[in-house]
């Protein structure tokens, strides 16, 4: 009886990590403007990359989630994007002042770098198949 406890103790552990990373928001989203020079797939996520520049974390999928973090007081200057794309139904894009185009393809999933210039504005990302409901916005001042 006491591993039957000790079993269903691991098992909602489980699921509430499980839903922990489930959630997301959609409508703040952290910037990344692009002088959009695509870069290796390399850095993990860190605050700064080895140029001293900031990281900005952006996710799409597995589900219909996409998020930006890293957005909160942006200011203008370069920029890291690292994109960790989890389907082939899905992509990151991300537009903006400045030029700023990124993307991922739909058809492909992994990791994506970007190395962007944000200058002050509005910036939007979206699921370009899904854009109505996957999308988000953040300001850089």
């Amino acid at each position: 009886m006491k591993s039957r406890h000790v079993t269903f103790a691991i098992l909602l552990l489980v699921l509430g990590l499980a839903l922990a990373g489930c959630g997301g928001d959609d409508d703040e989203s952290s910037g990344t403007t692009a002088a959009a020079t695509e870069a290796s797939a390399g850095d993990t996520g860190s605050d700064t990359s080895g140029g001293g520049a900031t990281t900005l974390n952006g996710s799409v999928g597995p589900g219909f989630d996409i998020s930006l973090d890293g957005t909160d007081g942006i200011t203008a200057g370069d920029y890291t994007l690292v994109v960790n794309d989890q389907s082939t139904a899905h992509n990151f894009h991300l537009t903006g002042p400045g030029g700023v185009d990124v993307s991922t393809e739909v058809s492909e999933e992994g990791e994506k770098t970007f190395d962007v210039t944000l200058v002050a504005g509005e910036y939007k990302f979206q699921c370009d198949p899904h854009a109505s409901s996957m999308n988000g916005s953040f300001t850089v001042g």
